[in-house]
């Protein structure tokens, strides 16, 4: 089990990312020691660490706050062995991070200062950005905040927009960019209907390999196209190969294939080097593909 860490501003505070699920959803604050031993089997062993002083889960990081120098707290270059290995052991043990359901814990349990700040982005999404979506087929609704890194999550349904779904994540963005500064990045899940209807019978999207993929596409390489208006998305993986989708300006576009061969399947590959081949699935011409006969 490798483990990342990732210091702060706040040098009293620490993240530990350990490549494994920490939440389903949302966030959770303990920073009392015996509630937090009461409700988490993980909280347990890090708040049995001499100097931890609060501990966040997020979906998939562990935020650590320590005491402080003037409260005669423990340097980092002694804790952090400890807590490392504190999280290793909670995760070779096999028992749950919270015991119960994130509801009956506290979810999102946010500090005065941080839940103003998500107040003003769930009322904006409700009040402006939903209904908009709506009207077009879609929907969106508030699922995390990140207080540490300024990260906004949501979960939003596509699957019936009219127009390209990268496009209009980032109007979305930069609105709550716009109305409420704090938020520094915004980040989209789907939402579950949305995923049963695009898996479907694809097995392929639902592995490791699909969500890298689909990371890589929508953190460096829809972003480099959308000034093309366009942007690709993630069909099916199966075996080796990956299928995907040109949209937008990509569609029907003459250097389609190139940007395909040179660009995209060099940086897919990079990624995730069991993949050995990317095809194109899009109908550019009009014609018909070998991958939907039968589907």
């Amino acid at each position: 089990m490798f483990i990342q860490t990732q210091p702060l501003s706040d040098e009293d505070r620490m993240q530990f990312f350990p490549g494994r699920q920490v939440l389903p959803n949302g966030s959770v604050l303990f920073d009392d020691a015996e509630k937090g031993k009461e409700k988490s089997p993980l909280a347990a062993r890090l708040f049995d660490i001499p100097g931890v002083q609060a501990i966040e889960f997020g979906e998939d990081v562990i935020t650590v706050t320590k005491l402080s120098a003037a409260e005669k707290g423990p340097m980092w270059i002694q804790l952090k062995p400890m807590v490392l290995a504190a999280i290793m052991d909670h995760y070779m043990t096999g028992m749950p991070v919270l015991n119960g359901p994130i509801s009956e814990v506290g979810e999102n349990s946010y500090s005065d200062e941080d839940q103003v700040i998500v107040d003003a982005v769930r009322e904006l999404v409700e009040e402006r950005v939903r209904p908009q979506l709506l009207d077009d087929g879609g929907d969106l609704q508030f699922k995390a905040y990140d207080p540490t890194t300024g990260l906004i999550t949501l979960e939003m349904d596509s699957s019936g927009l009219s127009t390209p779904a990268f496009g209009t994540q980032i109007k979305i963005e930069n609105t709550i960019k716009h109305f409420v500064p704090e938020i520094s990045r915004v980040k989209f899940d789907r939402m579950v209907q949305e995923t049963e209807v695009e898996d479907g019978d694809r097995p392929g999207l639902r592995t490791p390999e699909a969500e890298a993929i689909r990371i890589l596409l929508e953190t460096r390489i829809n972003p480099a196209i959308a000034a093309h208006g366009g942007y690709i998305d993630l069909i099916d993986i199966q075996e080796d190969v990956a299928y995907v989708e040109m949209a937008g300006g990509c569609q029907g576009c003459g250097m389609a294939d190139a940007t395909l061969k040179q660009g995209v399947e060099v940086e897919i590959k990079k990624a995730v080097p069991s993949i050995g081949q990317v095809l194109d699935v899009t109908d550019h011409a009009g014609g018909t593909n070998p991958y939907y006969t039968g589907y």
